[in-house]
């Protein structure tokens, strides 16, 4: 009699929510659908024991649901962490539209997401993302107040990007200093994969401190631009992992450091700004420590991004965003010291801080 064995697809299709890995015991998952508009959207609340979830809205034309889902899980479980890393007092959440922001992005689109996120009364507050924009964040703060990110006119902190850019310098800075024996960037050679907002804007950061920027990106028209800008290279070479640098600054989506990529890279620090830089943090990360490649975490050093936003919330100013901001330097280093310690990954090391806190508020909560 031959055995019956059952496929991870097929596994998939059976548990397509809980059976995930990155479920990991998310408090809600809400799917938005509006035929009018043409809305399709995800909203993920992952933990709510530091505070209301808070994490932006990506909109991105996911090849299936299954992607758009898996994404949305992934993203929402890193706000978690990165909130409660950072010191926040909020929780993780975030949204995903699936559709292309360039075509199919409209005001009554946004407006109707809006009014998901209001249903939800608070649990979830939205901000911008990949395939946002400002301007998208007043729309949605047409219908409800929860949301961030809007401009400063509307009386919010405006784009978040820079900041979170900021925050991915002073990171890489910390992950030099570590490796190289001194946080100066000038003539280190860094690859940035990604110039969008923040990719951009971190070009401009190493480039003002005289890095050998190299830039790589799809789109072409950007690529001239901003290596016109900043006098960046632009890199022509057939696989941009394998590329001679210093640094590996992922700044585009996810899950570069895969099992194609991993042993692929030549760069002895990756610091960047993608959220959930690592397919698989277990494998992955180990892989980056037994190579002798510093791995700043993603969810520490792209953090300046949810602390920005979360002045409208605390309400403090742009000199508390940068104190906040500059302070990420100071907790690399001790989550490098951290992992060393404790013999962990440094992506390890960075969650167990994390979850201690969250463990510690739980506690507190019980008391009350």
């Amino acid at each position: 009699m031959n055995a019956a064995f059952t496929t991870g697809k097929e596994l998939q299709k059976m548990d397509p929510v809980f059976g995930q890995l990155s479920f990991d015991d998310h408090e809600q998952i809400v799917f938005c659908n509006d035929k009018d508009t043409g809305l399709k959207a995800i909203i993920g609340i992952h933990n709510s024991v530091m505070g209301p979830a808070l994490g932006g809205t990506r909109m991105f034309n996911y090849a299936n649901e299954w992607d758009a889902l898996n994404d949305v899980l992934r993203l929402s479980r890193g706000m978690t962490f990165k909130s409660a890393i950072t010191g926040l007092n909020i929780g993780g959440g975030k949204a995903v539209i699936i559709g292309d922001a360039k075509t199919q992005k409209t005001p009554e689109l946004m407006r109707k997401f809006g009014e998901f996120v209001h249903s939800l009364s608070g649990r979830y507050i939205t901000a911008e993302d990949v395939g946002m924009e400002t301007a998208d964040m007043d729309l949605v703060r047409d219908v409800t107040p929860y949301v961030t990110g809007i401009s400063e006119s509307r009386g919010g902190a405006g784009n978040p990007s820079p900041i979170t850019a900021y925050g991915v310098y002073l990171g890489m800075k910390a992950a030099a200093k570590q490796q190289f024996g001194s946080d100066v960037l000038s003539g280190k050679k860094v690859l940035v994969q990604g110039i969008g907002h923040v990719g951009e804007s971190l070009v401009e950061y190493l480039s003002k401190e005289g890095a050998i920027v190299t830039i790589a990106d799809i789109n072409e028209e950007k690529l001239s631009e901003v290596s016109s800008k900043y006098q960046a290279q632009i890199y022509r070479g057939e696989d941009v992992y394998t590329a001679d640098v210093d640094i590996y600054a992922p700044c585009a989506m996810g899950a570069t450091i895969n099992n194609d990529t991993v042993y692929k890279i030549n760069a002895k620090v990756i610091a960047g700004a993608a959220n959930n830089q690592l397919a698989d943090e277990n494998v992955h990360g180990a892989i980056l420590q037994e190579r002798g490649i510093l791995y700043a975490p993603d969810f520490l050093i792209n953090a300046g991004g949810i602390i920005n936003v979360y002045a409208e919330l605390a309400h403090y100013g742009k000199e508390e965003i940068m104190r906040k901001t500059e302070n990420i330097y100071n907790t690399t280093l001790e989550i490098f010291d951290f992992a060393t310690a404790n013999n962990l990954t440094t992506h390890h090391a960075a969650l167990t801080i994390a979850q201690n806190r969250i463990n510690q508020r739980k506690i507190e909560n019980s008391i009350k």
